[in-house]
């Protein structure tokens, strides 16, 4: 498929009866891994590639980097991969560059949010009307960068930053519908954490909804059988791989550590064979 096709394939796969479950990847093997399973599409995680980076945040990343490591998952996989453009990585101003250089590298869609990203404190988000030109300055840019098709998902942190639940709420789902109408294909809203909340933004939100899961705050809560039975377009999993391949790293090697030899980490089935992991890396 060439650049088009994946946007429409994602674009497809967002609008499908189906939920669209996306696990993110942090580098060209995990998002190799995510393929391998028969994941239909792969959202890139600028959280996951910074702590990969050992940077202390997605702000100390930054744009460069984040664009190189994209690319590389891009070139890594025949799926449809998102990008993670945190705020777009500056102003209004500023949209159009980056959605070109995101455009030319291959992805097939984009996050952007209203979060605003490497700022001391507490987070804040920008004002509804400062994302709002974002998004159709990003929609416009597609279009000139010669991809119409090009996947946005506005996002929003309003539900993070409130600190009321039902206010923030409402106000995520307001914002969602002004994304929407601005340009974006689908809204994410962030923080969710319980089915209710995400039965009252299914009735408010006049579009298709991504909502995170495996996250801290709603782990416990909110399983990806739910969110599919509840009919969510598109389920991300924004820290799984790289939290898991972190803890199975850590468990491998203290094991050697311990033990001085494999026998802990035969039992427990932990190494792939070496045909397994060829067929991993193959290429068609």
């Amino acid at each position: 498929m060439n650049n088009v096709e994946k946007s429409r394939r994602l674009r497809e796969l967002i609008l499908a009866t189906e939920t669209l479950v996306m696990p993110d990847a942090f580098d060209p093997i995990s998002a190799r891994i995510i393929e391998s399973l028969g994941f239909k599409a792969v959202q890139c995680s600028g959280f996951s590639m910074a702590l990969s980076s050992m940077r202390p945040t997605e702000a100390d990343l930054g744009m460069e980097t984040n664009l190189n490591v994209s690319r590389a998952i891009v070139n890594a996989v025949g799926l449809p991969v998102m990008a993670d453009g945190e705020d777009g990585f500056g102003g209004p101003a500023d949209i159009a560059r980056t959605i070109c250089a995101y455009v030319d590298a291959g992805l097939a869609g984009i996050n952007l949010e209203d979060q605003i990203l490497g700022q001391p404190g507490p987070k804040r988000i920008v004002s509804s009307e400062m994302m709002v030109e974002k998004l159709r300055n990003a929609r416009r840019a597609a279009k000139e960068a010669n991809n119409a098709e090009f996947v946005i998902n506005g996002r929003t942190d309003a539900l993070a930053v409130s600190s009321d639940r039902q206010a923030g709420l409402k106000e995520a789902a307001a914002r969602a519908n002004a994304y929407l109408s601005a340009g974006s294909d689908l809204a994410f809203v962030t923080a969710v954490a319980t089915i209710d909340e995400v039965q009252f933004l299914l009735r408010e939100v006049k579009g298709p909804i991504t909502i995170a899961a495996g996250m801290p705050y709603n782990i416990k809560s909110l399983s990806v059988k739910a969110l599919k039975e509840a009919g969510v377009a598109r389920v991300s999993l924004p820290a799984v791989a790289i939290l898991s391949a972190v803890q199975a790293m850590a468990d491998t090697l203290r094991s050697i550590r311990d033990t001085e030899n494999f026998a802990e980490i035969l039992a427990k089935n932990k190494v792939c064979p070496m045909e397994d992991i060829a067929v991993l890396l193959k290429r068609e």
